[in-house]
């Protein structure tokens, strides 16, 4: 149990952030951290969908769209057409406290995608987004070219980078990182599996500590 308390923990103080693209799903309560990769989600006609660049620690660290998910608006010029369903995206490539060394940010960005019906959210952005760039591990390293360089890396607290964030397991998984295979679609893993993971974890430090309690 000390091995993997000791593991946790210095994942925990060494690691300050990660620069990343997060993934999120828009409703008319604002919106809500993905579950699962762009490429396993096939939204519904109406859906909005939403990608944050930033430095961010974790899903509950992470930083949001900073355009609301109205879908109303978003794709309010693009009718509806058989066979194919509209998926509103919100790009926010972030602000320059979060940009790699020499780059700047574009400005925020909605866009109307009309796809297949059997379309996934990846699908939707590779359609509005190019060019789109992914690193050899299948995480979505750029949208629309930005950033120029860089992947998922780990950013010490000075700002600076370090080593990938797919080198950590203390590394954000976000749903939204995680795409490719063709180079559009998503295989890496998701945020439930390590979720699941972190739950045996934990329910095997109680257990040895409940165990240690009773022999008390």
């Amino acid at each position: 149990m000390g091995a993997v308390l000791a593991v946790l923990g210095t994942g925990t103080a060494q690691a300050a952030g990660y620069r990343y693209w997060s993934f999120w799903e828009g409703s008319g309560s604002g919106w809500a951290y993905a579950t699962q990769g762009p490429s396993l989600v096939r939204p519904d006609d109406g859906s909005v969908q939403g990608f944050r660049f930033a430095v961010s620690a974790d899903s509950q660290d992470a930083a949001k769209p900073r355009r609301s998910p109205d879908f109303a608006k978003i794709c309010a010029d693009t009718p509806a057409a058989g066979g194919t369903k509209r998926v509103a995206l919100v790009i926010d490539p972030g602000t320059a406290a979060d940009a790699p060394d020499g780059e700047t940010p574009p400005a925020p960005r909605t866009a109307c995608a009309q796809v297949p019906e059997d379309a996934s959210s990846a699908d939707a952005l590779a359609s509005v987004a190019k060019p789109l760039r992914y690193g050899s591990d299948a995480l979505l390293c750029a949208i629309s070219g930005y950033p120029a360089s860089g992947c998922g890396e780990q950013v010490s607290g000075n700002g600076e980078s370090s080593r990938k964030a797919t080198a950590d397991a203390s590394a954000p998984t976000s749903a939204g990182v995680a795409t490719g295979g063709d180079g559009s679609d998503g295989s890496g893993p998701s945020a439930g599996v390590l979720v699941g993971v972190a739950a045996v974890l934990l329910l095997g430090i109680a257990a040895v500590a409940q165990a240690r309690r009773r022999r008390g």
